[in-house]
């Protein structure tokens, strides 16, 4: 196999895992005070509905990430998505998930909220598939048995072990800076000075988002006491 085709499925994976675990939280949030057969028929939809507005949501991203200059901008946006990831310690706010009394209501909270959450995922698996349709299909078939079965798990392990935040902080870092130095109105700039140019933005990237995500982190800890 390729290695630039297996480094970009190893981020593909690694991304679901990071950013994709919190969708089975909210579907379960949403439905939990439904009667048993609509709690089924919520699941079901709600998680329909998630993977069927990310398939629409990574699409539409990765036909923009051709325009120039919008590389530039989606990378921005991935570096500001990494420092959230680091300096938030709860993905989910229970109370900030309302919990409909009726099915279509449990749906279209699900929905809202999944609109929310996967706009960074689909970003990410845009910058990380670099134009190759086939991984971006990988990417979101990958994330429905995440969705469905496996969040918990992964959330639980993130909790236990924070080295696995602060890598997928550096990873979100990672492509950040190399969707900015591949944009076209940087690249032949850059390319002026360095052939190396994405691989050094990438690193600056993921440094970036560590140490900030770190600081903030850290500052927001310490005005808590």
């Amino acid at each position: 196999m390729d290695e630039a085709l297996l480094i970009a499925i190893l981020q593909i994976i690694a991304i679901d895992i990071v950013l994709g675990g919190d969708n089975a939280i909210i579907i379960a949030l949403a439905c939990r005070n439904l009667p048993a057969r609509q709690k089924r028929l919520g699941v079901l939809w709600g998680t329909a509905g998630a993977i069927i507005l990310r398939c629409i949501l990574v699409f539409f991203a990765t036909t923009l990430l051709t325009v120039p200059g919008l590389k530039l901008i989606g990378g921005l946006l991935l570096l500001w998505i990494g420092v959230k990831l680091l300096v938030e310690d709860d993905h989910i706010d229970e109370s900030a998930v309302k919990q409909p009394p009726n099915l279509m209501g449990a749906v279209r909270t699900i929905i809202i909220a999944d609109f929310v959450m996967s706009l960074d995922n689909s970003i990410a698996i845009a910058a990380a598939a670099k134009g190759n349709m086939y991984l971006v299909v990988f990417g979101l078939a990958l994330s429905v048995p995440i969705i469905i079965a496996g969040s918990a798990l992964i959330l639980r392990l993130m909790t236990r072990f924070p080295l696995i935040i602060a890598a997928g902080g550096a990873l979100l870092g990672w492509l950040a800076g190399d969707m900015i130095a591949t944009d076209p109105l940087l690249a032949e700039r850059l390319a002026a000075y360095t052939t190396h140019a994405p691989a050094l933005a990438a690193a600056i990237g993921a440094g970036l988002v560590v140490a900030i995500g770190l600081m903030l982190k850290r500052r927001a800890a310490q005005s808590a006491l």
